[in-house]
């Protein structure tokens, strides 16, 4: 439980006390070298400033198309699972919402106390997909912001039934990184195949493929695609890419010629001190049935 919660606070509706502007935080872990990593909700914990400054957020068209589909208003209870530091959260504050930040990393679920923090619609909650620790029925809708690949499928759906109330509305969003537009983009993914062992292994393709029709039931989804882009210089490039779950850190024998690498790609394709990430941002919804 985040140190900001007290016991005299009254609980709300889904069991949580609400947060107060007084919580003294603590500096995240660093790693120095190279340990492999078994556990999925530790595998950010190091990465946690790189996180917040570098990876994109979400397009506003998120929150009109929930809008236009009568799924969400200003008045819904948003639960946010495996929301990291608050990118698809704040969306959703700056709706209006009520939202459960639901995170099992201690590094991130601080993060996004540190930046969310003066939302009165905000709630941290140290839980994750499968035992959220929300009560039965409280929430209108569950967001899924780049984390549902973490997820234990089944145990996850019957998790998100149980604190749903009809309609069960869920959302579930990717930014998927093109890899094929630009030379720049090209060369930058032919380096993470190059460099990092695990890149291969955490991919968004294969979950939408098949996992999310057996997740969302006889009803199925509806989904939606976006166009986002970031524009970084040097820094952001290298921030963005150790934000990455699969990346190499320090101590890890790929890190320093995979830098290396970085750099000589950036120097190759930059305009004016600057290249371009281009993302599709891939968003399913719907009622879960049956």
């Amino acid at each position: 439980m985040p140190l900001w919660f007290f016991p005299s606070d009254t609980l709300d509706s889904c069991g949580i006390r609400p947060s107060r502007n007084t919580h003294r935080f603590q500096n995240s872990r660093s790693f120095n070298e190279y340990q492999p990593m078994t556990d999925p909700t530790l595998r950010f914990s190091s990465r946690v400033d790189n996180y917040v400054k570098y990876r994109p957020h979400y397009p506003g068209e998120v929150i009109e198309t929930l809008r236009e589909e009568h799924a969400l208003n200003a008045s819904s209870i948003v639960a946010d699972i495996g929301s990291g530091a608050g990118a698809l959260t704040e969306l959703f504050l700056q709706n209006g919402n009520r939202v459960y930040a639901v995170e099992p990393n201690r590094e991130m679920r601080e993060a996004a106390e540190r930046l969310l923090r003066d939302y009165a619609g905000f709630r941290s909650v140290k839980g994750k997909a499968e035992a959220t620790t929300l009560e039965h029925q409280c929430v209108d809708l569950v967001a899924v912001g780049q984390a549902f690949h973490w997820f234990d499928p089944g145990e996850t759906r019957r998790e998100f039934s149980r604190i749903l109330h009809p309609p069960a509305w869920v959302m579930v969003v990717w930014n998927e990184r093109e890899f094929q537009t630009t030379p720049f983009l090209i060369a930058y993914d032919q380096l993470l195949q190059r460099y990092a062992p695990d890149y291969a292994r955490v991919a968004h393709k294969r979950v939408y493929d098949t996992t999310l029709f057996d997740f969302f039931g006889p009803s199925g989804f509806t989904s939606r695609t976006f166009r986002y882009r970031q524009v970084l210089d040097f820094a952001g490039v290298r921030g963005r890419m150790l934000s990455s779950s699969y990346t190499p850190e320090p101590g890890h024998p790929n890190h320093e010629p995979m830098m290396a690498e970085l750099s000589r790609i950036y120097e190759a394709h930059e305009v004016n001190g600057q290249v371009t990430f281009e993302y599709i941002t891939r968003m399913y919804y719907g009622r879960l049935t049956g």
